[in-house]
Formats: C-alpha cells, sequence, structure tokens
C-alpha cells in the first residue's frame, strides 16, 4: 500500500501533467519552472487545482521555497498534516 507522501506525488504529477511539456518525464526532481517551463500563470494555476483536489489553501509565502515536485509534495503533506 502506497504511503500518504506516494499517493500525494502520484496525484501531483497527475495534475500537472496537462501543464508540462509532452515530452518530458515528471520526477520528484523536476523542477517547476526550468524543467516543466511552468511560468508564473501557469503556477498560479497550479497551485488553485492542487488546492481544489486537496481541500486545502496553499499560502502564496511557501512558493518562494518550492523548486521542484518534492518540495510541492512536502509543503501539501504539511498542510494536510496541520489541518
Amino acid at each position: 500500500m502506497p504511503s500518504a507522501e506516494d499517493k500525494t506525488l502520484q496525484d501531483v504529477i497527475e495534475i500537472l501533467s496537462p501543464f508540462a511539456p509532452e515530452n518530458i518525464e515528471i520526477t520528484p526532481q523536476s523542477t517547476l519552472m526550468k524543467d516543466l517551463e511552468l511560468d508564473s500563470v501557469k503556477v498560479m494555476e497550479l497551485m488553485m487545482n492542487l488546492e481544489d483536489h486537496f481541500d486545502i489553501s496553499i499560502p502564496l509565502n511557501v512558493l518562494p521555497e518550492v523548486n521542484d515536485i518534492q518540495d510541492l509534495v512536502t509543503e501539501i503533506n504539511k498542510i494536510i498534516g496541520s489541518a
């Protein structure tokens, strides 16, 4: 059975897939801006989709700390754990 973090990672990658270029494999080490080529508008759209999916609110002040997918999963799990 996958851990909660593995499940969050799977969900984040699934939600992120439509935003990423087709020829790029999304891994926990993929960076949002550089590897996945997301601009600030796409990042905000992604955040709204993640908030809806996980029924959470992601504070804007955590975004500078989020460089890659693993950082994003960690922050989401922190928010879920404190809810």
